[in-house]
């Protein structure tokens, strides 16, 4: 479902896909299957986004940015992509942002540009991510730190990578 309201360019539209009003999807934007993209949401042309992927409202992916598979993007994140921004000035090339499968980054946090978050990381709301986070990371903060782990289902967990509730389920 695309919505009336939205400007969406871009033809490589996966099946099941939601996108809301008022959202501009360029025209070399590629969006995966069963994503939902929700109201005001801008989408530039160098841009890969998964299957399962969603995205919250208030959000603009720049140019360099991929989002791979089941990626949960909160509302009012903002991605950078040039690291000496000017007026009519661009890069020979944007830096490159890659957020890896089940990562998880929460409201209104920040992310630099040429970072690499991984598989299952979290990022608490408020962030301002400058470094690599490894996988089933948990950091936040502004600075965002490394504060510990989270297990592919999403809770706290030890260096083990794995929540007891999810150990005693038998695993993921």
């Amino acid at each position: 479902m695309i919505h009336k309201l939205s400007d969406v360019q871009s033809k490589s539209i996966g099946k099941d896909t939601d996108i809301w009003q008022f959202c501009v999807i360029l025209k070399d934007a590629k969006i995966g299957n069963n994503c939902n993209i929700n109201a005001q949401v801008l989408i530039e042309n160098d841009v890969k986004i998964g299957n399962n992927v969603t995205v919250k409202s208030g959000v603009q992916i720049w140019n360099g940015i991929t989002l791979a598979d089941n990626v949960f993007i909160g509302p009012n994140v903002t991605f950078t992509n040039d690291f000496l921004p000017r007026s009519k000035q661009y890069p020979k090339e944007f830096l490159k942002t890659i957020i890896k499968k089940g990562a998880s980054i929460g409201a209104n946090s920040t992310i630099v540009g040429g970072v690499t978050i991984g598989k299952y990381a979290m990022v608490g709301a408020g962030s301002v991510v400058t470094k690599n986070i490894s996988n089933q990371e948990l950091w936040y903060g502004n600075p965002a730190k490394h504060k510990g782990y989270v297990c592919k289902c999403g809770n706290k967990c030890d260096d083990s990578l794995i929540c007891s509730s999810c150990y005693m389920g038998g695993g993921k």
